[in-house]
C-alpha cells in the first residue's frame, strides 16, 4: 500500500501547470487528480482535470474507470475542506478525502497526495482554475493555458516570456513586479502589460554571460516587494536556464539555503528546468558570498 502524505495547495498548482511545448496534463500516466466529493457538488465546480470518483452500494470508493491508477506518477486527491491527516490506532480517520486516498494507495505505486484545505482552500487561492467541465480531448489538455510555477507561495513565481507578456496571467497571480532576465533589454521585454513594475537583466543564455554580477541588484528587487507582501514573477525566454539560475540565487540569499537546497527545492517546483554550466558556476561562487563558503559540490552527478 502507498503513503498517503499531505499536499500544499501551491504544490498542485504547480502539477497542473507543469509543461514542455504544450501542458503535461495532456501526458496518459501523469496526473490522476481525483474529487471525492459528493457528485453534486463536483458538477457545481470542481479543479481543473479533476475526475469525482465513485462509490459501490455500501458507499466504498472505487477506482476510478479508464485509469491506470499504479502507472501514474502523481496520485492527488481532494474534498471539500480536510486540512488534516490523523491517524488513530492505525487508521486513517480524516473525512472522505482520506478514505478515498486509502482505496487508491491500495492500487498507486506513488505516494498518494490530499490536498490540504480540500477544494474550499484551493480555489479561494486559485479561483480561476475551478471548472464545470468534465471531459477534455487530448487536443484540448495540450492547449491549456499554464500559469508560471509559485516558488514561494502567494510571493514568488518563475515563468517564461510569453507569461509574462500575459495580462490575464499577470491579473490572476496579482503580480506587482517583474524580473525580466531576456537576451538584451528589448522592446519585447519592456512590452509587459499592467501597470507592473519591471527590472530587466540583459543577459543572454550562454555559459560566457554575466549573471552573477546581477544576482545582488534582483535580489535586493524581489526581496523589497515579497517583504511588502507584493508578488514577483521571475521570467526569461522558456523559463529554463536563466529564469531558474536567478531563482536559485534568491532561495540561496532570502531564505539562506546553501546551493544543494536551494537547487532541489526548485526542482521540485519545476523539474525540467537547469541553470546552463556557466550560471551554475556563477551560483557556486554565490553561495561563497552569501554564505561565506562553498558547501555544495557541483561536480556531483545530481547537477
Amino acid at each position: 500500500m502507498a503513503e498517503i502524505v499531505m499536499f500544499e495547495p501551491f504544490e498542485l498548482f504547480n502539477l497542473l501547470n507543469q509543461s514542455s511545448r504544450v501542458s503535461r496534463l495532456a501526458e496518459i500516466n501523469f496526473l490522476c487528480l481525483i474529487d471525492a466529493r459528493e457528485t453534486q457538488d463536483y458538477r457545481i465546480s470542481h479543479i481543473t482535470t479533476a475526475q469525482n470518483i465513485k462509490t459501490d452500494s455500501e458507499g466504498s470508493f472505487l477506482l476510478p474507470d479508464a485509469v491506470e491508477v499504479d502507472s501514474m506518477q502523481h496520485v492527488v486527491v481532494y474534498d471539500s475542506n480536510t486540512s488534516t491527516l490523523e491517524e488513530e490506532v492505525g487508521f486513517l480517520v480524516a473525512g472522505r478525502a482520506a478514505e478515498c486516498a486509502q482505496a487508491l494507495a491500495k492500487a498507486s505505486q506513488y505516494p498518494v497526495h490530499m490536498v490540504r484545505g480540500g477544494f474550499q482552500r484551493f480555489s479561494a487561492l486559485y479561483p480561476f482554475l475551478r471548472t464545470e467541465k468534465i471531459l477534455y480531448t487530448i487536443t484540448e489538455l495540450e492547449n491549456l493555458k499554464t500559469y508560471p510555477v509559485e516558488i514561494i507561495a502567494g510571493l514568488l513565481y518563475m515563468g517564461d516570456q510569453n507569461q509574462g507578456l500575459d495580462s490575464s496571467i499577470l491579473r490572476d497571480l496579482k503580480i506587482s513586479a517583474v524580473v525580466s532576465i531576456s537576451l538584451s533589454d528589448t522592446a519585447e521585454s519592456r512590452s509587459i502589460k499592467g501597470n507592473q513594475t519591471v527590472l530587466n537583466i540583459p543577459v543572454a543564455d550562454s555559459a560566457a554571460s554575466d549573471l552573477y554580477s546581477s544576482f545582488e541588484r534582483i535580489c535586493s528587487f524581489i526581496g523589497s516587494h515579497i517583504n511588502m507582501g507584493s508578488r514577483v514573477l521571475i521570467v526569461s525566454r522558456r523559463a529554463r536556464s536563466r529564469c531558474s539560475a536567478v531563482t536559485v540565487a534568491f532561495l540561496m540569499h532570502h531564505l539562506k539555503y546553501t546551493l544543494e537546497d536551494a537547487w532541489k527545492y526548485m526542482l521540485k517546483c519545476k523539474p525540467n528546468v537547469r541553470p546552463n554550466t556557466g550560471f551554475l558556476q556563477q551560483l557556486s561562487d554565490w553561495e561563497l558570498h552569501t554564505a561565506g563558503t562553498k558547501v555544495t559540490d557541483i561536480s556531483g552527478p545530481r547537477f
